[in-house]
């Protein structure tokens, strides 16, 4: 369980700290006050990433050149601070050589805003992030894959961009390179997504209260035949000047009765399979680590009607920790009585009533 957290020089915050409670904890503020961020904190403890930017000096405070975020974890310190230039990772005050090391100690996490909308009828890029951040906590091959592939793209494409007539004696060899890693992602997020489909296709009827069968299909962009596929498009590339095929270009489908749910789903069931993705994340979490992971749940409430909020609520992981932040308590009250409550306000953080 996470029992404290400390900011400081992120986001809106200069020094900021609370004490979430082992049930729920819940972050109270009007918009734009800071709420938000302190979950994006949360994250970066945990996961060494913010699942609002891809890049963490924008958590850096104005003025400010360096952020720290500090936690107490079921009774071990940790500490992230991000300078822009280094990274300093240490549990209970011990330096970590590496991010595995760290992640290995740090909680799973799931992270459920409005913006989920966008996995269900927005680009493919959300949804591989989506893969990204599961399969990276689940399987500790996936981070240095994803990591190895996305290093040897980037210098695939600047050989592609480099010279007037592509030199495809050295590019082919970091092709060989890219595919190497691309079988092991390929192979990671086919089976992820098979894993996934049957958690998110029982919330998805929990929380409807009908039957919907969800689909979810996973589209590699070359994959296993990496090497293959690439050398078919050669002239499209020599155009083009990047790489065509790979996991950079992965998809996967979502269906609802066996139609496209981006197409053909009314808005509220696009809005209850978004948050069937992440809740079957959350079980899947459970059932393969077999520990209930912290919920983050960005104010995901107000836009769902009553029997909706209700399903989603009894949907939740009972014995996980939740912090959830939201304007106002009435809904809450309904169903929960939260163990913690702060109020947030113009970056300030102070115990609510």
């Amino acid at each position: 369980m996470l029992t404290h957290l400390k900011l400081r020089h992120l986001r809106c915050f200069e020094v900021a700290a609370c004490q979430p409670g082992n049930g729920t904890t819940v972050f109270l503020g009007e918009n734009a006050q800071g709420k938000t961020s302190i979950l994006e904190a949360v994250c970066v403890a945990m996961r060494l990433q913010s699942p609002r930017t891809a890049n963490l000096a924008d958590l850096i405070r104005f003025g400010e050149k360096e952020f720290a975020v500090s936690a107490t974890l079921a009774g071990q310190e940790l500490l992230f601070g991000y300078s822009g230039n280094r990274r300093r990772m240490t549990i209970d005050s011990e330096t970590m050589r590496s991010s595995g090391d760290y992640l290995r100690q740090s909680a799973l996490v799931v992270w459920m805003s409005n913006d989920d909308m966008a996995l269900v009828r927005g680009g493919s890029e959300g949804r591989r992030r989506f893969l990204d951040f599961l399969g990276s906590q689940l399987h500790p091959p996936y981070r240095p894959a994803l990591r190895d592939y996305e290093r040897a793209l980037r210098a695939r494409n600047f050989l592609l961009k480099r010279d007037a007539y592509p030199r495809w004696d050295q590019i082919d060899a970091y092709t060989r390179v890219l595919a190497e890693h691309a079988a092991i992602l390929t192979r990671l997020r086919r089976e992820l997504v098979a894993r996934l489909e049957p958690f998110a296709a029982e919330v998805q009827a929990e929380v409807s209260g009908r039957a919907e069968p969800l689909g979810l299909v996973y589209e590699a962009a070359g994959g296993d035949r990496l090497e293959e596929v690439l050398a078919g498009f050669r002239d499209e590339e020599s155009r083009k000047r990047g790489t065509a095929a790979g996991p950079h270009r992965d998809d996967f489908g979502i269906t609802l009765h066996g139609m496209a749910a981006s197409r053909f789903a009314s808005e509220g069931q696009q809005r209850t399979t978004a948050l069937a993705l992440k809740i079957g994340q959350a079980r899947l979490f459970l059932a393969e680590s077999r520990r209930p992971p912290l919920l983050l749940l960005d104010d995901i409430f107000g836009e769902l009607d009553p029997g909706r909020r209700n399903a989603l609520m009894a949907a939740l992981p009972v014995h996980s920790q939740k912090l959830i932040t939201t304007t106002h308590l009435d809904w809450l009250r309904d169903h929960l009585q939260p163990e913690s409550v702060y109020e947030v306000t113009r970056g300030m953080v102070a115990p609510g009533t």
